[in-house]
């Protein structure tokens, strides 16, 4: 399962208004370690779906969303509930490192 990817346009729907968890990967097509974490999301996506929704955020195309959320640094992970930034991560880690971030929402 790979995950959604949403826009600048798309995102107060597919994020902001969600009725349950949302994380976002800010991500770019030139980033390395955007590439090492995308599988990793994947991987969570399948086994957790139900409990957190995993989107993606390409950044060079939707500049208007990266700006407002003032991502520097990428990949950076945003998980959103009800409209909020709940938990930010910042860089890409192995699997049982983002699960034990996220414990709170996928647990």
């Amino acid at each position: 399962m790979t995950a959604k990817a949403v826009t600048d346009s798309s995102f107060q729907s597919e994020v902001l208004d969600a009725e349950k968890p949302v994380l976002v990967d800010f991500w770019a097509e030139w980033c390395g370690p955007c590439r090492m974490v995308s599988p990793i999301l994947d991987q969570i996506a399948a086994e957790h779906g139900e409990k957190l929704e995993i989107v993606k955020l390409n950044v060079d195309e939707n500049p208007q969303t990266a700006m407002k959320y003032q991502i520097t640094s990428i990949p950076a992970l945003k998980v959103f509930r009800g409209g909020e930034v709940v938990k930010t991560v910042i860089g890409a880690k192995p699997k049982h490192a983002l699960e034990a971030d996220l414990a709170e929402f996928i647990g």
